[in-house]
């Protein structure tokens, strides 16, 4: 593993990087010998960090939840990351395109809990009772690192994690068949992709208890309230200024946000 002062200038790097809107070069070049245990620890530091500037923990996201995704990565397991409510966006909201590196959109259901996951232990049914309401969500990503990235720059990266935008119809988790929840990205009123919410896992849900075991075996509680990004179910859509993105989720309904 990286020693605790190298955590620290990885850390340093992507936070400046994100100051920046510049993308660095990727730590795996900088530190050829980082694991992904390295990279949760850089992924913390920096999150530390901007709690400490102020910023307020609201819930994590999921990423890699697809198989094609997991096997483009070269692991067998999702990774996951911090939202923090600097991040959360109203639907409709125009954003500053100049604020992000490379901007990308995905399609994802976020949970929303009333009751904690604390894992060990936790299947799909303890998180479809400990859910108050799932809503649609588009993530907007950001890698604050150069291509080609491995596994071990975006786990340090916080998931590329950037915003979130919440719109739509709430639902409670029983209301509908999370599974065949489907999703149609538009980009200026052209449809991008297509995707069913089985994508992620199976059924979403599972998403979220794959999060509460992972970090459970690290003491954190996934607390009511949080939001959990469960993971996207279609390709990333780039994002370009000017663009408006909209996210068509059937009976659940939309979201949308622009980039001026």
């Amino acid at each position: 593993m990286l020693t605790r002062e190298q955590h620290e200038r990885a850390a340093c790097i992507l936070v400046d990087a994100d100051k920046a809107h510049r993308q660095a070069t990727q730590l795996s070049t900088t530190f050829p010998e980082i694991t992904i245990e390295d990279s949760y620890l850089i992924s913390s530091l920096v999150h530390t960090r901007r709690v400490e500037a102020g910023a307020k923990l609201i819930g994590h996201k999921i990423g890699l939840t697809s198989k094609a995704m997991q096997a483009s990565s070269q692991i067998e397991e999702p990774d996951f990351g911090y939202l923090l409510d600097s991040m959360l966006l109203e639907d409709g909201a125009k954003v500053k395109f100049a604020d992000f590196c490379v901007p990308r959109v995905e399609l994802e259901l976020a949970f929303v809990l009333s009751k904690p996951l604390a894992g060990p232990g936790i299947g799909l049914l303890d998180v479809l009772r400990a859910t108050e309401y799932v809503v649609p969500s588009i993530e907007i990503i950001d890698a604050r690192v150069l291509n080609p990235r491995r596994i071990t720059d975006t786990v340090a990266d916080n998931g590329a994690a950037a915003g979130i935008v919440i719109g739509g119809r709430p639902v409670g988790p029983a209301e509908v068949d999370l599974r065949w929840v489907g999703g149609i990205m538009y980009r200026n009123g052209e449809i991008e992709e297509t995707g069913l919410a089985a994508g992620v896992l199976g059924h979403p849900a599972r998403a979220i208890a794959w999060l509460a075991n992972k970090v459970g075996r690290f003491g954190t509680v996934l607390q009511p309230g949080h939001i959990m990004l469960s993971g996207s179910f279609i390709r990333p859509v780039f994002a370009q200024k000017g663009d408006t993105l909209q996210g068509d989720f059937g009976p659940l309904g939309s979201v949308a946000v622009q980039f001026v």
